[in-house]
């Protein structure tokens, strides 16, 4: 299979998919790809070589002028930032791809405007309601780029989200205080949880 072009991705990406803004990053485009050796890969997000470089040198910068703050103690020395940026995260380079499409893992950016609030410390849990009137518990630790789903499910048929909620085996929808009064946390459905994706740059994205 052979790659596809730079521009080729981008028109693509412009033409199909609601970029997810990142505060660090920019805009984040959200989609599956094959690979020229024919992987399948679900979850991929695409963003802007120059603005992670620029983020990259100003956070360079930060920790060069800020020793004391930043300490080879405190874990977050010169050498620990660099290495986050060069040998951290999933990869993926851009002329591997032969093929790129819709990703049914991403959910929709209005309805992730809808989720609201930590539910926990360092943990956000919720219910999606679907178009055909089923609902799913999910939660997350800290990413939302992209959740996992049963196969005849797809994130873009979600109507609603209920907060700080979870979903019982019975199909009953119980806010996180109610958990122990009276509903068992044995009792809960299964909780989908956010899924492993890849970082792709591009210029001029």
């Amino acid at each position: 299979m052979n790659s596809l072009t730079d521009s080729e991705i981008i028109s693509f990406l412009k033409d199909n998919i609601e970029p997810l803004n990142s505060n660090m990053y920019g805009p984040g485009y959200r989609a599956a790809v094959t690979l020229v050796d024919g992987t399948y890969l679900p979850c991929a997000i695409f963003y802007n070589a120059d603005k992670v470089v620029a983020h990259a040198i100003g956070r360079f910068k930060e920790v060069q002028s800020n020793k004391a703050l930043y300490s080879k103690a405190s874990g977050f020395d010169y050498e620990a930032v660099v290495k986050t940026y060069i040998a951290g995260g999933n990869k993926l380079k851009k002329y591997s791809i032969a093929a790129i499409e819709k990703s049914r893992f991403a959910l929709p950016v209005n309805v992730l405007k809808l989720i609201r609030g930590e539910t926990s410390m360092g943990w956000t849990a919720f219910v999606a309601k679907f178009k055909d009137g089923r609902s799913l518990g999910f939660g997350t630790s800290w990413n939302v780029e992209f959740f996992d789903l049963p196969e005849d499910y797809n994130a873009d048929d979600i109507v609603d989200i209920v907060n700080n909620s979870y979903q019982l085996n019975t199909g009953e929808i119980v806010g996180h205080r109610e958990l122990n009064r009276p509903a068992k946390k044995e009792e809960l459905a299964s909780i989908k949880t956010d899924r492993l994706f890849f970082e792709c740059y591009l210029d001029h994205l």
